[in-house]
């Protein structure tokens, strides 16, 4: 079992900056890449960002790319998102989660492809 905790959410205004992190537990070796989804009100979970954990290799959803970056400390077992520019739109409970299964290259932007999901930390972005 892995064990992720996220923190770093809050309310910001637009234009403004956050970071989340999100600290992993447990069998985290056997974490193959981590990711970050995110759920607004009334919509279903949408992918934002993810990280191979060992070669790095990141993907972006196309609505924060420019704008948000991942990266990971294997040391602290710990990901990250540095969120800039945000706006309204960015407004949701983001999730952490980690996949275990290798994927040779692929970086893992479904939901069903990640098997633990963090309790989620809520961003708010005024307008």
């Amino acid at each position: 079992q892995v064990q992720l905790v996220e923190s770093g959410g809050g309310l910001v205004q637009a234009g403004g900056s956050l970071r989340l992190s999100c600290a992993a537990s447990g069998r985290t070796f056997s974490i193959y890449a981590m990711g970050w989804f995110r759920q607004a009100p009334g919509k279903e979970r949408e992918f934002v960002a993810a990280i191979n954990w060992s070669g790095g290799s990141t993907a972006y959803a196309e609505s924060v790319k420019g704008r948000f970056t991942i990266s990971n400390d294997g040391a602290k077992n710990t990901v990250y998102v540095q969120m800039n520019n945000l706006k309204p739109e960015d407004t949701a409970v983001y999730y952490c989660a980690a996949d275990r299964t290798p994927r040779f290259s692929e970086t893992p932007t479904r939901t069903n492809q990640y098997d633990y999901w963090g309790q989620g930390t809520q961003v708010t972005v005024s307008s």
